[in-house]
């Protein structure tokens, strides 16, 4: 019936019972038993209704009032509910090692018809079972999975630590393995474009033969690889000149990088504040988590008519269990029950619940939102003292990451609350722009589909576009300690100052550490494939037995990744740190005995005459 999946109840008397059903048996043959099996009848009556104890009620009767079940079938708890046993033997599906039962009528049935009639409960089952083997590999593997993690995090402080000295190496390997390639591409296509010369049809425009489905086709034809040749031959050379006039701003990035990693080895303390973020968002998303269960289920319970005629008119209707056996409704439809169905209502609070609902999601945005800035304002005010120190490290205060976690809780936490509430304003914005395109999606009014699909877009070049302002401005309200507006507005300035050093150092340092996540994930992956499917000699009797061995390995990667990236983000934000720094420095000082930089020896080389002469000091 479709009212047991609106109510998630049988539409006959639910019983509290100590402890399942484990035989079959028919009230027809207990009741013709119970004088001369006594036990029977004892144990039957248990799932009967409190207080029952009348075996010469006739069975129509009972059956009609609800007073004993008609039948028990050995079962076993699932979700406070009791269900049939099901299990597979040899193949054969059986409930409590029985493949037959006897129906109380002389017939003997098979179990198969039980499993029709609960086969969607039995799905959930077998999810149950494959739920407990990967919750019996989780109890086996758990401390090799944090083994795992554990070796992850070590090869990612490794590679952030080694990074001041292979990140330049790592970027012009990658960079000249991408040139030949491209070499070797355009050497390819030359030498097919030849090989097809006086071949009969290789001439042919890829206008004359039109579309073809077969894609193969057009690799018969001079003009495709003539088209491929020039595409990279393009592509080439536009890399090349990159490199020829961005040569500097290239190396720039890199020393910034290699910089970044020595500042992290100067703050080692830095690489677990992630730990922080990730507790603060905790907290967030268990309070978001509880107002939202206490709204939802706010209320007064609603009953509501269940009956087992499909004709009751009455049925699904609200009703009130004190009344409901004065009503004509057990009367018309002989069996109707008034069972509680849901919490609600139908006063004003029950109607604004959902607008409660959006603003628990704004609040949760904003908090969210909070801890990130919290925490890159504190890892930039702690980055930032390594950068304007004289003397490296022998200027850097003491605890710099704690000095500037108080500094930004004392003095800062409303600019970073402003900072947090615009970018909240416009994700929940775009929650419920996606909220109406989940409920327009049946609609045919394409302008309407289309407005949303532009709204959706806007919104989201919105959001990332004031999550890289946002970030900007933190680092400056850590380093002058300024409002978030005027921070704001001259981080934006400073970065278009310096726009191509801000292409060039974002995509260096995107392409660095998407390679060490993938480092990083790929090698302890790959290292606990082979210790997991024991094929590691030196570690197989250790290896631990399990049902699904992709259980732990899935979790190691994924840990893995998180662990890096958690590494990586705090790179992320020292290198963007410095590098505004950097441009700040280039702009307040000219290199003079009176306004020396500030910058590392190395930087101080790679700019060179040219760009160390003599600048007007900004403020």
């Amino acid at each position: 019936s479709p009212v047991v999946l609106i109510n998630l109840q049988c539409p006959t008397t639910q019983l509290c019972v100590s402890k399942c059903p484990d035989r079959f048996a028919t009230y027809i043959d207990v009741q013709a038993s119970y004088r001369y099996k006594p036990d029977q009848w004892n144990y039957f009556r248990q799932f009967c209704k409190p207080g029952f104890n009348n075996p010469r009620k006739s069975v129509a009767q009972v059956l009609r009032d609800e007073d004993c079940p008609s039948m028990i079938i050995p079962s076993r708890p699932f979700l406070k509910r009791c269900f049939p046993d099901f299990s597979t033997k040899n193949g054969v599906l059986t409930v409590a090692n029985q493949t037959t039962f006897k129906d109380g009528r002389g017939k003997t049935r098979n179990v198969t018809d039980l499993r029709e009639a609960a086969n969607g409960i039995n799905n959930v089952l077998d999810a149950r079972s494959v739920g407990m083997k990967i919750f019996e590999d989780y109890a086996i593997s758990w401390y090799w999975i944090l083994i795992g993690l554990f070796i992850a995090m070590i090869v990612s402080l490794l590679f952030l630590v080694l990074l001041r000295f292979t990140a330049g190496v790592l970027f012009w390997i990658f960079i000249f393995g991408v040139i030949g390639i491209i070499g070797y591409g355009i050497w390819h296509c030359y030498w097919e474009y030849d090989h097809l010369k006086g071949i009969p049809g290789s001439d042919l425009t890829v206008y004359d033969i039109g579309f073809q489905t077969d894609f193969r086709v057009y690799l018969q034809l001079r003009q495709t690889w003539l088209a491929f040749m020039i595409m990279l031959c393009v592509v080439e050379v536009i890399i090349i000149l990159m490199l020829i006039f961005l040569r500097n701003r290239i190396r720039i990035a890199i020393a910034l990088l290699k910089e970044g990693s020595r500042a992290i080895g100067y703050i080692m303390s830095t690489l677990f504040y992630p730990i922080v973020t990730f507790i603060l968002i905790a907290i967030c998303i268990s309070y978001w988590a509880v107002t939202a269960v206490f709204l939802a289920t706010s209320g007064e319970p609603v009953y509501k008519v269940m009956a087992n005629q499909t004709l009751c008119k009455y049925a699904n209707l609200t009703c009130d269990p004190e009344t409901f056996n004065t009503t004509n409704v057990s009367k018309l439809c002989p069996g109707a029950q008034c069972t509680f169905a849901f919490y609600g209502g139908e006063s004003l609070y029950h109607k604004y619940i959902f607008i409660f609902q959006l603003a628990n999601a704004f609040v949760f945005l904003w908090l969210v939102n909070f801890a990130i800035a919290l925490g890159q304002c504190t890892l930039a005010g702690a980055f930032a003292s390594y950068y304007w120190a004289s003397r490296k490290p022998a200027d850097i205060p003491l605890w710099p990451l704690f000095s500037s976690f108080g500094r930004a809780i004392r003095y800062h936490t409303g600019s970073l609350a402003f900072g947090a509430l615009i970018l909240a304003i416009v994700q929940l914005i775009r929650v419920i722009l996606e909220y109406l395109d989940h409920k327009l999606k049946g609609t045919q009014n394409s302008f309407t589909r289309f407005l949303l699909c532009c709204l959706k877009c806007c919104f989201w070049c919105l959001e990332k576009f004031l999550k890289f302002i946002n970030r900007n401005a933190y680092i400056m309200i850590a380093i002058y300690g300024k409002n978030f507006c005027t921070s704001a507005k001259e981080a934006f300035f400073l970065l278009m100052r310096n726009v191509v050093r801000v292409a060039v150092l974002d995509k260096v340092t995107d392409f660095l550490l998407f390679l060490g996540k993938i480092l990083v994930a790929g090698g302890v992956g790959v290292l606990a494939f082979f210790f997991f499917t024991q094929r590691i000699p030196v570690f197989a009797q250790e290896a631990p037995t399990l049902n699904y061995y992709w259980v732990p390995l899935l979790t190691v990667i994924i840990g893995s990744y998180l662990v890096a990236h958690g590494f990586f983000s705090v790179y992320a934000m020292c290198v963007d740190t410095l590098f505004l720094c950097f441009c700040e420095d280039l702009e307040r000082n000219d290199g003079s005995t009176a306004k020396p930089y500030f910058m590392s020896a190395s930087l101080h080389r790679i700019l060179g005459k040219k760009e160390l002469s003599p600048k007007k000091a900004v403020g």
